[in-house]
């Protein structure tokens, strides 16, 4: 038992430092208590918070217009995962909320647009009564994994 515990002791002695997380940081997130990203695991996987589509980069108001708000939402996790050194390619699992679950159809080919190859990431469509502000009608959340190889590829 003795020698068990020595040999734990010495892994824990040799064992490499845990990785530190970095914050991808905005102004706006960070002013509403948030970082649009964490990048985990020695920079490998990004987890990307919820994004929304309300303005476009053009400051545009997106407010009722659902493709338009998913297509900025979209470019948005792509930037997110671009600052972190990969992109939208690399997104495993996205959580879709939604204001009204009639939107999932239409949801369908913009995801298309984005994902042109077919490797779709995981997902989980929830519906939800309503969302911060007044026009949004959803809201998306990520994880990247920058490393990822597909099987199927």
């Amino acid at each position: 038992m003795k020698a068990i515990g020595l040999l734990v002791a010495a892994l824990a002695l040799t064992a490499p430092p845990l990785e530190a997380r970095d914050y991808l940081k905005q102004e706006r997130a960070q002013s509403r208590g948030f970082s649009p990203g964490v990048v985990t695991e020695g920079g490998r996987t990004v987890w990307v918070s919820g994004q929304t589509g309300l303005v476009d980069e053009q400051g545009q108001s997106m407010a009722g217009n659902f493709e338009g708000q998913a297509r900025v939402i979209f470019r948005a996790i792509d930037a997110v995962v671009k600052r972190a050194g990969g992109g939208i390619k690399d997104v495993v699992t996205i959580t879709v909320y939604l204001t009204d679950p009639r939107l999932i159809d239409p949801l369908m080919p913009i995801r298309r647009e984005f994902w042109p190859d077919g490797n779709f990431p995981a997902s989980t469509t929830i519906t939800v009564h309503s969302l911060p502000a007044v026009g949004m009608m959803l809201e998306i959340s990520a994880v990247a994994d920058r490393k990822s190889t597909r099987l199927n590829s």
